[in-house]
């Protein structure tokens, strides 16, 4: 291969590649590489190492996805979507446990969260199906998108994986409500969970319940289920304006946070760089949702449109309850920090999302006026 040949397709992958995008991502993964590393270096460099690795794969599918145009994403909506069922169904069967749930599906040399792939899975499959009926959507179309929404929740419920389900019902809601959901439905909706509401307490599991009850009153049990919330606000407040610094946080390397590098990692991170830190965090992460609704806003199809406002959306969610819950203002639910959490299969997934927005703003179709 010559180098003019690599050249060119050196400059032919970045065409598709959105810089606002690319740059946000980048700066978020290297706040996580260093803030993983500050939350685990006591105990030896493998989960850092396994994070970087990771983190170049999720790179690699990102630009891998951002050079597949929308038309051809399309097509693999339905196989993406039938696969990730087989595969939760496949956990419910002979599924990997972990920490009492069953939620990972092993190959042998890896094993994999197939709850993580529906998560883009779902609003793909939902887009596919709003394009495929745009001129006549109805009532009946939202009633079989519900139902479409509804079998992987019903499936990842079962593991038990309360916060994978709330978002996978979240990400098909947005794709749901951009399609032109009306109001009075959304209002009969909240209604009828509220009524269900009950039904829905008795059949939680018991630490679900206590997760909720905590979130009013954490000091009612400091050392079980409030632990967690008590021992991640005092990190947050003990960070100040400018935080401690890296690798000087006390609260995580003296492990009184638990999950530190995992779902609490933003305690962490908030306790080194301190409210000036998080502050811009969550600015990113704003500039982040931004830009993948601009996206949204100029793209060509129905499809196209969905999808980006949806996974838009997503990042925007994710972010929310990941910080909300680690700072005693939403229940824990188990929901990792986008692109600073520790963990390969959540940021594969992520960053396939972002390809996908990428594919989206650059494959737009220019139309002569």
């Amino acid at each position: 291969m010559t180098p003019a040949l690599i050249k060119y397709r050196l400059l032919k992958l970045r065409a598709h590649l959105d810089m606002p995008l690319l740059v946000i991502v980048c700066i978020l993964m290297v706040a996580g590489l260093m803030t993983v590393y500050s939350a685990t270096y006591t105990s030896g460099g493998t989960r850092l190492n396994n994070q970087a690795v990771s983190m170049i794969l999720a790179f690699m599918v990102m630009v891998a996805a951002a050079q597949v145009s929308p038309q051809n994403l399309m097509r693999f909506a339905v196989p993406l979507y039938l696969l990730s069922l087989v595969l939760l169904i496949g956990v419910a069967l002979f599924g990997v446990v972990v920490n009492g749930s069953r939620r990972w599906i092993s190959f042998g040399f890896t094993r994999i969260q197939p709850s993580e792939v529906m998560k883009i899975a779902m609003p793909m499959m939902l887009a596919w199906y709003f394009h495929k009926s745009e001129e006549a959507i109805n009532a009946k179309s939202f009633a079989i998108a519900t139902f479409i929404l509804l079998i992987p929740i019903a499936l990842i419920l079962k593991q038990p994986d309360l916060g994978t389900s709330l978002l996978i019902g979240a990400a098909g809601f947005f794709v749901i409500f951009f399609a032109g959901l009306p109001w009075k439905a959304m209002i009969a909706l909240a209604a009828s969970a509220g009524a269900a509401f009950p039904f829905i307490w008795e059949r939680m599991h018991d630490y679900q319940r206590r997760r909720i009850m905590t979130l009013l009153d954490p000091t009612s049990d400091p050392l079980g289920a409030g632990y967690h919330i008590i021992q991640s606000t005092i990190a947050i407040g003990s960070g100040g304006t400018f935080g401690k610094g890296w690798l000087n946080g006390t609260q995580s390397h003296l492990k009184f946070i638990p999950e530190r590098h995992t779902d609490f990692i933003f305690a962490v991170f908030s306790e080194e760089w301190g409210l000036v830190g998080s502050a811009f965090l969550i600015f990113l992460f704003f500039c982040l949702s931004v830009r993948g609704l601009m996206i949204a806003a100029n793209a060509p199809s129905l499809f196209s449109r969905l999808l980006a406002a949806s996974i838009s959306m997503i990042l925007f969610t994710y972010a929310f309850v990941n910080m909300g819950m680690v700072s005693g203002i939403l229940p824990v639910v188990g929901v990792p920090l986008p692109f600073i959490s520790y963990g390969g299969t959540a940021l594969v997934t992520l960053m396939l999302g972002v390809g996908i927005l990428m594919s989206i703003h650059t494959h737009r179709v220019l139309i002569k006026k």
